[in-house]
């Protein structure tokens, strides 16, 4: 099969390759993806520059965790019903080697779930990580209708998708953006009220939308460098769910602050969420693609001999949007 892969941790225009690799079969629970579409995301780039020192032990990786295809085959175990079905594809290539970006997957059969007919496989790269980091984020610690959420960075991959969850929830929501263009993406996903993080006034503004009501709940792309104007805005008792923090990556905590406080700290790493939750997350989301609920928004799409690019365009943090490889020609 054609596909992708690393040996070495590295830019991606040094260590990533494409060719001929020998293709997998479906082992016990697992099925095997004709694929279609891969997604490339910032937790599989960091991974490709080192981030798990380990990675790599296990031999060459396939990246990419995210994807959408057809099951050609079935491993024992699985209902051979599934063969022929459009699927999207999570948590590829999470503690095993080989991911989406190659003309054929094997993963366990509760990976690949069913796309809707009307739903191409473009979109259904993007519904893994960015959706269910969004829905996680948002849903975590309970139900958000009448709450108040500041979702920082709304114009990004999760917090695009955690704005439209919460307003679809019953939520006011209040998010940041630092230019008109990515104010622009905020107020299509729903935003009630946009503010530039960059501002002197951010949390001035933030409470005069709200009459001086703090807000019920944050959730952060970036933990460190928003923690400080974060605890001006947050209510006692609140919750910060967060799912990076790459500007400041080991923050230190005003403890005794925060204490006081009586906040809640969620992180949020997608691939070990609970079961119970990624269940949750793929019936919301399987809901919100049939009723048409969701806007999804791809910056660009790739060939896969130019997933270096893509994975360059990921490191570089630029764009709006989820960032495909078409693997089929």
């Amino acid at each position: 099969m054609k596909a992708a892969w690393f040996e070495a941790f590295g830019a991606p225009e040094e260590v990533l390759q494409t060719g001929e690799y020998t293709a997998p079969e479906p082992g016990h629970g697992e099925v095997l993806i004709r694929m279609k579409t891969s997604g490339v995301n910032p937790s599989d780039t960091k991974k490709r520059q080192g981030s798990f020192q380990n990675l790599l032990d296990g031999g060459p990786v396939i990246p990419n965790s995210d994807g959408a295809g057809v099951i050609e085959a079935v491993g024992p175990g699985v209902s051979h019903a599934r063969i022929g079905e459009r699927v999207w594809v999570y948590q590829a290539q999470f503690q095993r080697q080989h991911g989406t970006a190659a003309e054929y997957c094997a993963v366990e059969s509760r990976r690949a779930v069913k796309l809707p007919e009307e739903v191409s496989f473009e979109t259904g790269a993007c519904l893994g990580i960015p959706v269910m980091t969004a829905h996680r984020s948002v849903f975590a610690d309970g139900p958000v209708e009448g709450e108040v959420l500041f979702i920082t960075g709304g114009a990004g991959r999760v917090g695009y998708y955690a704005i439209q969850w919460a307003k679809l929830a019953g939520a006011v929501v209040i998010t940041t953006a630092s230019n008109e263009e990515s104010s622009h993406y905020c107020r299509e996903a729903g935003a009630d009220f946009v503010v530039n993080h960059k501002s002197d006034d951010m949390v001035e503004q933030v409470l005069d939308f709200t009459g001086g009501r703090k807000v019920d709940r944050v959730i952060d792309v970036e933990f460190g460098a928003n923690l400080e104007s974060v605890l001006d805005i947050i209510r006692v008792g609140g919750v910060i769910a967060t799912y990076s923090s790459t500007v400041v990556p080991e923050p230190v905590l005003p403890f005794k602050r925060m204490m006081f406080m009586n906040l809640t700290i969620r992180m949020i790493i997608v691939y070990d969420m609970p079961e119970e939750a990624k269940q949750e997350a793929i019936e919301d989301i399987d809901e919100a693609l049939r009723s048409n609920l969701l806007l999804h928004r791809i910056d660009k799409i790739y060939p896969l001999e130019d997933i270096a690019e893509a994975n360059a365009l990921i490191d570089r943090g630029e764009g709006y949007g989820c960032v495909i490889v078409n693997i089929e020609d």
